[in-house]
């Protein structure tokens, strides 16, 4: 298995070039250079498989066996969820009998928050590549090699990269958050950890200001090659690739439930495009799975796309809401969807390598328009084939309180049960709620599961909980359900750099920083 750039001018990297260096050199995304296929009878023989079998069957279609050999893959798997407090890691919960409705819970890792599936990952993936490096070094004064880490976050991402990063030999990393734009406890979990090879940069901006200057360094050939860049934003093809397991491990949940063929709709909060697009991945493999529903908060470029045809920035920018790790301007993982629209739809080259070359050439001119005049917009037929894969809809504040309201308030009974939503998760929720009627329309019956993605415990965002229960439960008090690692976190010493949203100052501070 090889991959391409999805901008057409960097092709032929190994899934170690595609990890290590994160970006393409032309600055597109890594894609796979085919989807695999999945054996004809994984619906049987996979069902009763764990978190850990799922990933190891599914990561290996990814992974050549001569880049990483089955038994070290095993490994890495095992190390990288060890941590979960979870034994089924991802479990999925039936909280509504009668609108069918369940939560597929993903903050039971180390930080409590979605990312943890894919970073601890991706962090053990980073230590085994440059052990293995450095124990090929034919001379002790042969240069030791070594990875940067620089990354962009609004909120979960930094701390659970920080998580899985920590101590690492060789590393450094540096993590960029919005300043005063993500949560006091998300900012206590990344600010809290003091070891010396981590480093946390508030800048004056929006996350998507954090974005750009990350790119922008990636950019710079000399800087990168220089410090050996990597990623952990999910412009990383390895975080996407775990994510799409836990599609897998929840539709056999449901099956192991007593479900025979279960229609399922999955309703995913979206921001930078990740989580989804693994979702995506896993249909393209062959999960029977009925629709996937694109959930925005009221910054909500993709869902317009899905309503328009066009990706445009929103004039007013970012949108402070309730669910900040949301609060995204553009989404960097859209684009690889939208190289699958191009060569499907736009190209029209003779042999199927005019058509991905051709594919390459229309992601860019995409791109290009999209910074110079901030839209680019899809023919008619691209859109067709975009709805085919994706439903959308936006969930306003109001009704992000009013759902976490409405669920707290819930008695437990043999068909409903009590359930406190995070912000982000509610917006998916009350898309399941609010879109039933248009999504039984558009499949033609009414009889599926709807799935919503918990992307982070409810402790993270004390706020925004807190706003939802105060008039109905005054004296809701978040304290007891706080995880033990979220006790006196705030009281705890922090270490931050505050920097101007300015590449060349945050690249001074890098150089300072680094290892050599």
């Amino acid at each position: 298995m090889h991959y391409r750039s999805t901008r057409g001018k960097a092709s032929g990297y190994t899934f170690e070039e595609a990890v290590m260096t994160g970006l393409a050199s032309d600055g597109g995304l890594f894609i796979p250079n085919e989807i695999p296929k999945l054996p004809s009878d994984f619906l049987t023989k996979w069902k009763d498989y764990s978190f850990a079998q799922l990933s190891l069957e599914i990561l290996s279609l990814f992974i050549d066996e001569t880049e990483i050999p089955r038994a070290d893959l095993k490994k890495i798997i095992d190390a990288s969820y060890s941590t979960f407090t979870n034994k089924d890691i991802v479990p999925s919960v039936q909280i509504d009998k009668e609108s069918d409705l369940w939560i597929l819970e993903l903050f039971h890792g180390p930080t409590f928050a979605f990312k943890d599936v894919a970073l601890q990952f991706l962090g053990n993936l980073f230590e085994f590549f440059l052990k293995r490096r450095n124990s090929q070094r034919k001379a002790e004064s042969d240069p030791v090699h070594r990875l940067t880490i620089v990354g962009a976050t609004s909120g979960d991402t930094g701390g659970a990269a920080i998580y899985g990063l920590k101590g690492k030999e060789n590393v450094s990393v540096f993590i960029l958050h919005p300043n005063n734009r993500v949560s006091p406890i998300q900012k206590a979990q990344m600010t809290t950890v003091l070891d010396d090879n981590i480093h946390n940069v508030a800048v004056e901006g929006t996350f998507d200001n954090c974005q750009d200057i990350v790119k922008a360094l990636f950019g710079r050939e000399d800087f990168r090659i220089k410090h050996s860049l990597g990623a952990i934003n999910s412009i990383n093809w390895a975080r996407i690739l775990a994510q799409i397991v836990y599609y897998f491990h929840c539709y056999f949940t449901i099956v192991r439930a007593g479900r025979v063929d279960p229609k399922i709709v999955f309703f995913t909060p979206t921001g930078n495009f990740g989580d989804i697009l693994a979702g995506h991945y896993a249909v393209k493999l062959g999960l029977p799975v009925s629709k996937l529903v694109v959930s925005t908060n009221s910054n909500n470029i993709v869902d317009r796309f899905f309503k328009t045809g066009k990706y445009e920035k929103g004039v007013e920018g970012v949108l402070e809401t309730p669910s900040p790790a949301m609060d995204i301007l553009i989404s960097s993982n859209f684009e690889r969807f939208c190289w699958y629209i191009a060569y499907e739809c736009e190209a029209t080259g003779p042999t199927e390598e005019d058509r991905i070359s051709q594919a390459g050439q229309i992601i860019s001119k995409w791109m290009d328009d999209l910074k110079s005049t901030g839209k680019f917009e899809v023919s008619e037929a691209s859109l067709i084939k975009a709805r085919k894969e994706f439903s959308s809809g936006t969930t306003s504040d109001d009704q992000t309180i009013k759902t976490i309201n409405k669920y707290y308030k819930i008695k437990d009974s043999d068909s409903k049960k009590n359930y406190l939503l995070d912000p982000h998760t509610a917006v998916g929720v009350n898309l399941a709620n609010t879109m039933r009627d248009e999504i039984s329309n558009e499949l033609g019956y009414s009889d599926y599961i709807s799935v919503c993605l918990s992307t982070a415990h409810p402790s993270k965002f004390v706020e925004a909980v807190e706003k939802s229960l105060s008039s109905d439960f005054p004296e809701f008090d978040i304290n007891p359900l706080l995880p033990q690692q979220f006790v006196g976190i705030l009281q705890k010493e922090q270490r931050c750099e505050y920097l101007p949203n300015d590449t060349d100052a945050i690249a001074k501070f890098v150089e300072s920083k680094a290892q050599y």
